[in-house]
């Protein structure tokens, strides 16, 4: 039952345009408001100030030809400078999608390489390597008389152009 009532109530409830509610079923009288007196004003000087304005509008429509110029030149370079960030966003993206495939073509070969490189080492068997270099081939470990011991003055490789020198050195400073 209260709740009943309550819905009521909400039914009859009603917004004024202050924001205030008013709570029943009758329209209660606007205020009045007095009016304002307005004060007799000189025609003549509205008629001037009239003319005043209608002159500073329409020297306010007009445009010097400089002005329009400097707009117009304004309002290209704005293009212009739109289309070549538009032109530089669109290289930026193509080279963009250009080094991921690339990046991916190199990881592709990569994998590539790896897998190769694997099939390789596990096919290679180095005791049948050693083997048929031995017992197929008549090779066979070297002897103390055909390795020659020569000292390197850089720690670096060696490229072989020439025979290498009974002493065992091939170069010598003479920083000491």
């Amino acid at each position: 039952m209260a709740k009943y009532s309550h819905r009521i109530q909400a039914d009859r409830r009603t917004v004024t345009s202050r924001g205030m509610y008013i709570y029943g079923n009758t329209v209660r009288q606007a205020e009045v408001m007095p009016q304002r007196q307005e004060e007799p004003r000189k025609e003549h000087k509205k008629k001037k100030l009239d003319r005043q304005i209608l002159k500073n509008r329409r020297k306010a429509m007009r445009m010097n030809p400089a002005y329009v110029m400097f707009l117009s030149i304004a309002a290209v370079a704005a293009l212009v400078v739109c289309v070549w960030y538009l032109q530089v966003r669109a290289e930026l993206t193509s080279r963009t999608e250009h080094i991921t495939e690339l990046q991916q073509e190199l990881a592709d070969a990569k994998e590539e390489n790896t897998t190769r490189y694997n099939v390789v080492m596990d096919s290679v068997n180095l005791e049948e390597v050693r083997d048929r270099a031995i017992n197929d081939l008549g090779m066979g470990y070297a002897t103390s008389d055909q390795i020659i011991e020569y000292q390197n003055p850089v720690n670096d490789y060696v490229k072989q152009y020439e025979s290498i020198p009974k002493s065992g050195v091939l170069g010598q400073t003479t920083d000491k």
